[in-house]
């Protein structure tokens, strides 16, 4: 069996920053149904929390290049927003 890595972040109520082995994605949902955009396309999944229980399906993307363009497109205007927000944060603590 192989080793696995992932950690989330919030970063508003139902929106989440995940980072794993195999690359950065963004969450929106909460447990027992949700939608995440990475570099393998756009997921829906839905389950019984608590169960481990559930379905997911690829919506769209995949691996094809154009899917994999867009999507680093959408992970660099979302990162720069976020430290565009943090330092607005740390310049209003100031």
């Amino acid at each position: 069996m192989g080793m696995r890595f992932h950690k989330s972040i919030r970063l508003l109520p139902f929106l989440y920053l995940n980072f794993s082995k195999s690359g950065i994605s963004f969450s929106l949902g909460h447990p027992g149904a949700a939608l995440n955009l990475g570099s393998k396309g756009a997921r829906g999944s839905v389950g019984l929390p608590g169960t481990g229980l559930s379905y997911r399906k690829t919506l769209f993307g995949g691996n094809s290049g154009a899917w994999r363009g867009i999507w680093w497109l959408i992970t660099v205007a979302a990162l720069l927003a976020l430290a565009g927000y943090a330092l607005f944060a740390l310049r209003n603590l100031f």
